[in-house]
């Protein structure tokens, strides 16, 4: 949406959000990381563990463990925003990502590109039914216009 929420202090401004998607919908921005009290810049997360017990981890002297905290942060969205009718996640993020998240073992090696952050996983768990896409997925015609399909429907359903 503009804001300089971003790790390294940036944004990710997108044209096609602001273009395109918003002739659709409106829009409710979200930063996980922002809003748990990290501000921006700040040290890199990523998520560390077995992929059934994945953490999100700050890298920092003293590592700080974000997961309970992300998590929680999803069940505020998901209480707070009951007429979200659908959600864009930022993709490769540890909190945010969707899909190709990257997932490191306790000695730091990455061993997958596919896990899903977890702000994200916490959410969709919470409201599995409702229609979620990655913002850099959407610049697939195809995939556009199924997930502005899926939240008109969503929204019609409610």
């Amino acid at each position: 949406m503009g804001e300089k929420v971003r790790y390294d202090g940036r944004h990710k401004y997108s044209d096609y959000c602001h273009d395109v998607l918003s002739q659709h919908f409106d829009f409710q921005p979200f930063c996980p990381e922002m809003a748990i009290g990290l501000g921006a810049p700040r040290p890199t997360i990523r998520l560390v563990g077995q992929p059934d017990a994945l953490r999100a981890i700050q890298s920092t002297a003293t590592p700080r463990d974000l997961t309970d905290a992300l998590a929680s942060y999803a069940d505020t969205v998901s209480d707070s925003y009951p007429q979200l009718c659908g959600f864009i996640f930022t993709e490769r993020s540890p909190s945010c990502g969707l899909f190709r998240v990257r997932a490191y073992d306790d000695k730091g090696q990455q061993y997958s590109d596919s896990a899903r952050g977890i702000f994200a996983q916490r959410l969709t768990e919470r409201w599995p039914l409702l229609p979620v896409e990655e913002l850099e997925r959407l610049h697939d015609p195809a995939i556009c216009e199924s997930f502005i399909q899926r939240v008109y429907a969503f929204h019609q359903k409610r």
